[in-house]
């Protein structure tokens, strides 16, 4: 997974003509504004599908998929997320990393004293929480 990035999430079906509800977990959801393409991880396999057409609702994205116009062909990738590969992802400026790519690094205090590892960050909207247990970051 580590040459993908999860850009989305299909929550669900959005009329009839094959649009979806994407729930996105990128940090800024107008990306989806200049996305070409998406990758469709069904578990199984990875499917490439061309983005024809995104829309903004609330909190959600609606795309749609060139090719797919159909609430039946959609239907099957409720909860499947939308990748985006690493030479896709929106470029980081310096001292910006990707949450993915620093868990598992030894967290270090500034007097150089081991705290243990990052295990997770929890991105609450307001900032990302990071607690840790004896050991391990949480």
């Amino acid at each position: 997974m580590d040459n993908f990035l999860r850009v989305g999430v299909i929550t669900t079906s959005h009329g009839i003509k094959g649009e979806v509800k994407v729930f996105p977990t990128t940090d800024d959801v107008n990306r989806f504004k200049k996305l070409k393409q998406v990758i469709l991880d069904t578990g199984k396999e990875h499917i490439e599908l061309e983005i024809e057409g995104v829309k903004f609702f609330k909190q959600l994205v609606i795309l749609k998929f060139k090719g797919i116009d159909n609430i039946n062909e959609i239907e099957k990738y409720k909860g499947k997320d939308l990748l985006v590969s690493r030479e896709n992802a929106v470029k980081l400026n310096k001292d910006e990393y990707f949450i993915f790519d620093i868990i598992g690094l030894k967290v270090i205090t500034d007097t150089q004293e081991e705290l243990g590892e990052l295990v997770e960050v929890l991105a609450t909207g307001a900032n990302d929480v990071r607690g840790f247990e004896k050991g391990n970051f949480l």
